[in-house]
C-alpha cells in the first residue's frame, strides 16, 4: 500500500492501489471580514463550518440518540474522550467492534479528544493525595473510577485514538493551568512542543491511517501558553511549522474567560493560517460566546455545557440580530445570557414553547414550557430528552444562521 500526505491548498490525499482519494479537505468557500464558511471533507463525510459539536465523553451525548443528532443538524461530533473511553469500557471492548463509529452508531464525522486535559486535571482533584503525576515520558495516573494505576503519553495516546478511529484527532498536550508562573507555562509548552513530535510520529506509522477503519486520521496540534502573549506565539509557531492538517487552541482559559479567550485568539491571528480550520477547544456554553469566536475567524468548537445546562434546568432563548455587517450583529435574549430557568414558577402556566423561533423537535412538536416545567419538578426522565435536543439544536442553528450570513454577505 503506498500511502501518501501532501499540503497544497489544504489537500490531505491518500493513494491506494494507483488511485487518489481525497480523505480530508477544507475549504473556504465564502469570508465575511475575519469570519469565514467553509467545508471540511472526511472520510465519514462532509460537514459545513463555522460547526459546533456536540459532545460525547463516553461514547454517548448525554440522553441523546444518534438519531437525534442527525435530527438536529450535527455535522460533526465529539465522539468520545481518550482518557474515558480507555478506562470504561476499554479499548478492547472498541475496536473488537470496529471503533467508535459502529460502537455508537454514528456514522457521520467524528473527532476525539486527546486526554491530555483528563490526565492534567486529576492532579488538582485532591492536592494531598494527586491523581496524576507529568513527566517528560507522560503522564503516570490513577483512575478515578477504581484507583488502579496507569500511564499516557503521545505514544497511547495517539494508538488509543488510532483504535477509535475518529476522522480527526487530537495531539497529547499538557493542559496548562492559569495558576503558572510564566517559567512554568515556557516548561509546559516546551514539554508540550516535545509530545507533538512525538505524536506526529505515532500518527504517521501506518501512514496515518485508523488501526479500526484503515481510514485516513487528520492530527490536529493544540496551542498551548496560558495568559502569557509570548508563550502562546511561541507555542502557536511551533504547530504551524510542523504543517499539521488542522490547529486548535486549548488551555483553561479558553471559553471559560471569554475576554481572555478573544485576547488569545488575537495574539495569534496573524500567525495561524487562513488555509487551515481553527478549533478553540470547550468553548460554546453561551450563544454569545459563539458569535464572538465565529467573527474572529474561528471554525469549529465543542462544549458540554448546552447538555450540562439543560439537565439542570437551563434552556436558550433569543436570537441573533443582524445588522449591516458582521461585526455590528448581536445576540438579544429577555433572558440574561439567553439562558431561561425552567424551573422558575414563572413557567408553570405558560403554554409557549421554549423558543418560538426554533425549530427544533422539542419546540416545533408543540412541548410547552408549562409541560417542561412539570418533567423538570417531577424529575421525568423524558424532560432530559426534550430538553438536551433544544439546547444543541439551538447552538447548531445559530452556527448555519451565521454560515448563511457569511455565504450571502461575504467574498
Amino acid at each position: 500500500m503506498n500511502v501518501f500526505v501532501f499540503f497544497p491548498q489544504e489537500k490531505y490525499m491518500v493513494k491506494l492501489v494507483g488511485k487518489l482519494f481525497m480523505e480530508f479537505t477544507f475549504k473556504i468557500e465564502s469570508s465575511l471580514d475575519k469570519a469565514r464558511a467553509g467545508k471540511i471533507k472526511t472520510p465519514h463525510g462532509s460537514f459545513d463550518t463555522p460547526v459546533f459539536m456536540p459532545v460525547g465523553t463516553l461514547a454517548s451525548v448525554k440522553a441523546l440518540s444518534s438519531f437525534d443528532l442527525r435530527e438536529c443538524g450535527a455535522g460533526i461530533i465529539l465522539g468520545g474522550n481518550t482518557y474515558h473511553m480507555m478506562l470504561k469500557p476499554g479499548l478492547e471492548v472498541v475496536s473488537a467492534v470496529g471503533g467508535m463509529h459502529r460502537f455508537m452508531n454514528w456514522s457521520g464525522p467524528m473527532l476525539t479528544d486527546s486526554g491530555g486535559f483528563q490526565v492534567f486535571s486529576l492532579g488538582f482533584r485532591n492536592k494531598d493525595a494527586r491523581l496524576s503525576e507529568v513527566t517528560d515520558k507522560g503522564v503516570s495516573f490513577k483512575s478515578h473510577i477504581d484507583g488502579s494505576l496507569h500511564f499516557m503519553g503521545p505514544k497511547e495516546s495517539i494508538n488509543i485514538q488510532k483504535f477509535l478511529g475518529a476522522d480527526i484527532i487530537m495531539a497529547f498536550d499538557e493542559c496548562a493551568g492559569n495558576i503558572m508562573t510564566e517559567l512554568q507555562m515556557k516548561s509546559s509548552i516546551e514539554r508540550t512542543n516535545r509530545w507533538l513530535i512525538r505524536s506526529i510520529k505515532e500518527w504517521k506509522k501506518n501512514d496515518c491511517l485508523s488501526a479500526t477503519t484503515g481510514k485516513y486520521q487528520a492530527l490536529f496540534g493544540i496551542i498551548q501558553g496560558g495568559d502569557f502573549k509570548k508563550l502562546r506565539r511561541q507555542s502557536a509557531e511551533f504547530i504551524v511549522e510542523q504543517k499539521l492538517p488542522g490547529i486548535a487552541i486549548g488551555g483553561e482559559t479558553i471559553g471559560y474567560d471569554m475576554e481572555k479567550t478573544k485576547e488569545v485568539i488575537d495574539w495569534i491571528s496573524d500567525i495561524v493560517p487562513r488555509n487551515k480550520p481553527l478549533y478553540t477547544m470547550g468553548l460554546g456554553g453561551d450563544p454569545e460566546d459563539v458569535l464572538q469566536v465565529v467573527k474572529m475567524g474561528v471554525d469549529m468548537f465543542d462544549c458540554v455545557a448546552p447538555t450540562r445546562m439543560a439537565r439542570n434546568g437551563t434552556m436558550y432563548n433569543g436570537e441573533l440580530i443582524f445588522g449591516s455587517s458582521l461585526e455590528e450583529t448581536i445576540f438579544e435574549s429577555e433572558f440574561d445570557k439567553g439562558r431561561l430557568n425552567i424551573a422558575n414558577s414563572r413557567f408553570r402556566k405558560d403554554n409557549k414553547p421554549v423558543d418560538e423561533k426554533c425549530d427544533c423537535w422539542t419546540c416545533s412538536q408543540g412541548y410547552s414550557r408549562l409541560y417542561l416545567h412539570h418533567l423538570f419538578k417531577s424529575n421525568e426522565l423524558l424532560y432530559y430528552r426534550l430538553s438536551s435536543i433544544h439546547n444543541i439544536r439551538f447552538m447548531i442553528r445559530l452556527t448555519e444562521q451565521l454560515r448563511e450570513k457569511i455565504l450571502h454577505s461575504g467574498a
